[in-house]
């Protein structure tokens, strides 16, 4: 008999500091693993870095890209070249040299020359030609979700198959509890599709979920197959409102390799029409403002510059302006994209996109499934049957990749070796082989030592919505606004807003290594004084663009 693990056991073999791919179907508890044990580790002093395939899944773990943590950014293949110019950045270089500990979430969206990549740099940084530098890696996916995106119809390549995976020695940790689903009907579908037999009776109940309504008014969320279902289905929806529409173009700037990427990246669409009372999404994070990637809301009007008023479905209100998406290099920016953070969304995501969401309600179209594993992502963001509402199906959303099934078996056999492993060492042993792990790691296993670095960590997550104090820091390192940005993994409007809020403080610095050119300086403050306010719609549009909205923000600064 074949059986998956506990948490708890998963958690014992992740402490030996063994290199691990945590799996399990969805809803198992895989992400409240990871945070546990990085919880785990930051409190016994050893740097994890926390990463994860797509920023949607970097969020859910509070990290950032895997992109973004190894200095790789939108290439998928690096050359020698590139790999000593990564490591020989220095806010990279300290970052490589302070991690112990590498986390990848989401890792089966990964290709196996991205992991490869990521694992050649690590090796670089390190000095270390063990895999990945010799840190503990710890991933994390579940290969029945969607397969790596593949370009020109090359056939779809799992990231188990890169020379990376195969050399870590990774034990697998397959997780059986279920925290999603609230009834065993929808659990007994997706274990069937995990099977690869979907029986007729699975068959004749999601037909039953076709043509249904919810009698208490739930509007449920739309998923589609494909980007144009989306789009048309909102477009609809907006043209039945009232009103003339408010349009908010994209503002671009760079070479066009570049921001032709950049746009295909972000969710933000390059013309946003929006009027009163459209159901709107978020797509981007901002928690100062009060809103992260994917909060739901209505426009609930527009204030006196034209900018959108949206009310969150906790009545709070935010007034929306625009925000920036860059590409850097050697911090430099190489191309930007600047647009409100909003799409409309009363069908607000493909199932590709899906991946990673928990949902109450849902309204589903799989009659338009084409590739294996898009009808059993779809379900699988449902917490019950109940909240289903199906508006289609064909044969392609009952299928699954034909490697994944045979892959499945192959790492449910592993993750049984691995626990009949662990269940050898009895509680004493255990403990010396995580004290081991940790003082081999340069962590602590002081109980005083512990207590503060838990204490430091409550303290840290009270300063994380309120971060200009470590933008300061690095301020006074004399760094430019660019170079800034690029540390903390923000954007540079983000970065001005922090010296906004330092000057409002009153706290003692030198901006003007900030200060933009006489030139320019005077032309924004001429017009911030014949709008006769401080806000920045109006000098944007007296401007024509000619300013974006960060070198408005930074003039302000200087008014």
């Amino acid at each position: 008999m074949i059986w998956a693990m506990k948490q708890n056991t998963a958690l014992k073999i992740l402490k030996t500091g063994r290199n691990v791919y945590l799996t399990g179907a969805p809803g198992s508890g895989k992400t409240h693993i990871l945070n546990e044990y990085i919880n785990y580790l930051r409190n016994h002093g050893i740097s994890v870095g926390v990463t994860a395939s797509t920023g949607i899944a970097a969020t859910h773990i509070g990290g950032v890209t895997i992109h973004s943590w190894s200095g790789m950014g939108v290439k998928d293949f690096l050359s020698d070249d590139d790999i000593s110019y990564i490591v020989h950045k220095k806010y990279l270089q300290k970052r490589f040299d302070k991690t112990r500990v590498l986390v990848i979430d989401e890792v089966s969206m990964l290709s196996p020359k991205i992991l490869d990549n990521v694992d050649r740099v690590c090796r670089a940084a390190k000095g270390n030609q063990n895999p990945f530098g010799g840190m503990q890696v710890v991933l994390s996916g579940d290969f029945f979700q969607l397969p790596p995106i593949t370009q020109g119809g090359s056939s779809v390549q799992f990231v188990n198959t890169s020379r990376a995976w195969k050399e870590m020695d990774i034990r697998v940790c397959y997780l059986d509890e279920q925290f999603r689903h609230e009834d065993n009907t929808l659990e007994a579908i997706l274990n069937e599709m995990r099977g690869g037999f979907v029986s007729q009776k699975t068959r004749d109940v999601l037909a039953s979920q076709c043509e249904k309504n919810f009698a208490n008014g739930i509007a449920p969320t739309r998923l589609y197959a494909h980007n144009i279902d989306v789009d048309i289905l909102n477009e609809r929806e907006l043209a039945k409102l009232p009103g003339e529409a408010q349009e908010f173009e994209m503002q671009i700037k760079g070479k066009d390799i570049l921001v032709k990427s950049l746009k295909k990246s972000i969710l933000a669409p390059e013309f946003l029409k929006l009027k009163k009372d459209a159901v709107v999404m978020f797509v981007k994070n901002n928690f100062d403002a009060g809103y992260v990637n994917g909060t739901l809301g209505i426009i609930d009007g527009f204030d006196n510059d034209g900018a959108p008023i949206v009310r969150l479905f906790s009545d709070k209100k935010i007034t929306v302006l625009p925000v920036q998406w860059a590409v850097e290099e050697d911090g430099k920016i190489l191309a930007r994209a600047e647009q409100l953070p909003l799409r409309l969304a009363w069908a607000i995501i493909t199932i590709h996109k899906s991946q990673g969401m928990s949902m109450d309600a849902a309204e589903i179209d799989l009659s338009k499934a084409f590739v294996p594993g898009q009808g059993y992502v779809a379900l699988s963001r449902l917490r019950t049957l109940a909240g289903l509402v199906l508006l289609g199906m064909n044969e392609m959303a009952f299928a699954v990749h034909p490697e994944v099934a045979t892959l499945d078996r192959s790492l449910l056999l592993n993750s049984e070796k691995w626990e009949q492993e662990i269940a050898q060492f009895d509680n004493d042993k255990l403990r010396i082989m995580h004290k081991d792990f940790i003082l081999k790691f340069g962590g602590t296993t002081d109980e005083k030592e512990i207590a503060k670095n838990k204490n430091k960590e409550k303290e840290n997550s009270k300063d994380r919505v309120s971060t200009h104090e470590k933008t300061k820091e690095f301020v006074n390192l004399g760094l430019s606004l660019a170079e800034i940005a690029s540390g903390r993994e923000m954007t540079i409007g983000t970065i001005i807003s922090h010296l906004e809020k330092l000057k409002e403080l009153g706290v003692e610095m030198n901006f003007e290594k900030f200060k933009p050119n006489e030139s320019d300086l005077r032309k924004i403050k001429e017009a911030f004084a014949a709008t006769g306010d401080t806000k920045l719609s109006p000098v944007h549009r007296l401007l024509c663009g000619e300013y974006s909205y960060d070198d408005i923000r930074l003039a302000r600064l200087f008014l």
